[in-house]
């Protein structure tokens, strides 16, 4: 309907733009010619000083023998083309129109058209369409159909807990009489919070693709414009289609854009944005009900949203949406590995167990960079070899094969990779090592991964410590190899990684006797970009600096004392990066003992899974500095 409007409409305005062209080109034609009378004419023709003459009715158009063009009128009844033709004049005679209609339409039709565009765009500005230069205040919520891809319950996969709570909303929209004999209302509206790709908009199409009814989608974005009082009469509108549509869905995508809290920060908020927001409060739980329509919501700062969005009767569910565990990121590899051959090596478990952290978008990035690998070498499925270099590829950065390296920076590289590996397989709470490489991956020059045995909900004191241990194993072994003096710079990661873990412990794990157990983190100035928070004294500061110095100063001196008591492992392992590159962890501990290593090429990588990276950096930033472990 939309397409045939605007063709309409561009039709008509090429026959004005023509019949324009057309009154302004005759009107130009005789403004050339000059006007004469008529007896002045006729004194010419006598002469024979007329050339050729243009019988148009009762205008005349003529020419002398100079060239010259001139016009005249003509009485009605006076007929002078036999006279002409005597006195040897070129007459030409234009064809009259038989009926006077056609005269009339070719004069009054630039007003009629004129005056239907101006009907037109009255019309538009009345509200008689969405879009176009008047369309301001209509909702740009769009109505999801099956065409679109229909997405269920069945794709959506590591967060069961978030699927039931939306299923119950699903069987209410399906058999609301299995809720209302005993007296439940159907929830008004449900707010999904979580990650950034944990799966929040891929719920809302899930529900869509489950409920069988209407389902509208929109962005917060979408109420916000430059113009006050937009946003509300967006959603004003959007209200009244759901309405006619009842019962139905509407999904905000990102609704933090709108619904930020009203009267923060200095001088005010948004006018613009609280009308929208103070709008589609009263929308959602004004006087009138709005029976049938429930609002989903998605965001991942739900810290910022205004509290009268928060309250019962609005959003009278909060589901939140983590980031999944192993047996959640097993499914979500399940779901994605359905779309492409995967060869009968690929063990999904063992990846899942490697990928800690990872969203359900990082999962689907991971098993497409898989596929891609497979493909660039010709395989007819996908293996564990390229889930392997894919998982690397996501968390590691790309292999920089081509980075020239000396032979000094590539044994100062080995011997500070292998005083990682060495210490974290010699430190029983450290995660189990299970590769290291020298190949520089993204800043890294090389690096150590460790694979924890399951998902850690929480960090104790001895792990922390262990791990800081781990992590300043690499300077220990440079310093240790080639003394003080000749340190370089690539510990710089490591040195940020255990200082995180170490301000972490003092300032908000209460795991420093001195400092005892009060979050310093906002207290302390520039802290995770912190410059506000109340203030603390100076005495505080210094004992928090000290407290962090002294656990990271501790975790070194234990690194140095593995690295000295296990020198002929720390040397053999060295000596064995230099030589293959990369190795597993089974492969390390056959190294560490002296044993062969039984490759196809003599260069193994791959391997099982890494976790967490403890690279050797060039400068202090980059993917290199791991964050900071949540408590």
């Amino acid at each position: 309907m939309g397409n045939a409007r605007n063709l309409a409409f561009w039709a008509v305005l090429f026959l004005l733009i023509l019949a324009l062209f057309n009154l302004f080109g005759d009107g130009q034609a005789s403004m050339n010619a000059r006007q004469v009378a008529y007896s002045e004419f006729m004194t010419a023709v006598d002469k024979g000083e007329v050339k050729s003459v243009q019988l148009d009715g009762e205008d005349v158009r003529y020419q002398i023998a100079d060239g010259t063009t001139y016009s005249t009128v003509k009485p009605e009844a006076d007929e002078i083309a036999e006279k002409l033709i005597d006195k040897g004049v070129q007459v030409n005679v234009i064809k009259q129109a038989q009926s006077g209609f056609m005269s009339l339409l070719g004069v009054w039709l630039p007003f009629i058209v004129m005056i239907g565009i101006w009907i037109f765009f009255m019309n538009r500005m009345q509200g008689g369409g969405k879009g176009g230069a008047m369309g301001f205040g209509k909702s740009k919520a769009k109505l999801l159909t099956e065409k679109q891809g229909r997405v269920t319950f069945d794709d959506v996969a590591g967060i069961d807990e978030a699927k039931e709570e939306l299923e119950e909303i699903v069987e209410f929209l399906r058999n609301p009489q299995k809720f209302s004999r005993l007296g439940g209302k159907i929830p008004k509206g449900a707010l999904l919070v979580g990650p950034p790709g944990t799966g929040k908009t891929l719920l809302a199409r899930a529900i869509a693709g489950e409920a069988g009814v209407p389902f509208f989608t929109i962005s917060g974005s979408d109420f916000v414009e430059m113009f006050v009082g937009v946003g509300a009469s967006r959603v004003r509108d959007m209200f009244e289609q759901a309405k006619k549509n009842a019962p139905c869905i509407v999904f905000i995508d990102e609704i933090d854009a709108v619904g930020r809290a009203r009267g923060v920060g200095i001088g005010g908020g948004n006018d613009e944005r609280e009308q929208t927001l103070n709008q589609l409060l009263v929308e959602m739980d004004g006087f009138e009900a709005n029976e049938g329509i429930i609002i989903i919501a998605a965001t991942n700062r739900k810290d910022v949203l205004d509290p009268a969005l928060l309250r019962p009767g609005r959003f009278d569910r909060q589901i939140h949406v983590p980031n999944p565990d192993i047996k959640g990121r097993e499914k979500i590899l399940t779901v994605h590995a359905r779309k492409v051959p995967v060869g009968p090596d690929v063990d999904l478990r063992v990846i899942a167990r490697g990928t800690p952290g990872f969203s359900g978008a990082d999962l689907a990035n991971l098993v497409n960079e898989a596929a891609l690998m497979a493909a660039r070498v010709g395989r007819r499925f996908v293996t564990m070899e390229d889930f392997e270099q894919a998982k690397d590829k996501v968390m590691m950065g790309v292999e920089r094969r081509s980075m020239v390296l000396t032979p000094e920076q590539k044994e100062m590289t080995a011997y500070h990779e292998a005083g990682h590996a060495v210490v974290g397989m010699k430190l029983p709470k450290c995660d189990p090592v299970y590769k290291a490489t020298i190949i520089p991956r993204g800043q890294a020059l090389g690096m150590v991964v460790s694979l924890p045995e399951m998902d850690k909900l929480n960090y104790h004191k001895d792990e922390a410590k262990q791990k800081i241990a781990m992590t300043m194993a690499g300077k220990a072994a440079e310093i240790l190899k080639w003394g003080e003096e000749h340190v370089s710079n690539g510990p710089a990661g490591d040195i940020m990684q255990a200082s995180a873990i170490a301000r972490a412990m003092v300032m908000r794990w209460g795991m420093s006797d001195k400092v005892g157990n009060i979050d310093y983190s906002e207290a302390h100035e520039g802290y995770q970009g912190n410059t506000g928070g109340f203030s603390v004294s100076t005495k505080t500061k210094e004992l928090i600096e000290e407290e962090v110095r002294e656990l990271i100063d501790a975790g070194y001196k234990e690194a140095r004392r593995i690295l000295m008591e296990n020198q002929e492992d720390w040397e053999r392992l060295a000596q064995g990066l230099l030589e293959y590159e990369t190795l597993t962890g089974e492969e390390i501990r056959k190294v560490m003992a002296g044993e062969a290593i039984h490759g196809d090429d003599g260069n193994t990588p791959g391997g099982l899974p890494s976790v967490t990276s403890v690279p050797k950096t060039k400068p202090a930033k980059g993917p290199d500095a791991a964050p900071e472990p949540s408590a």
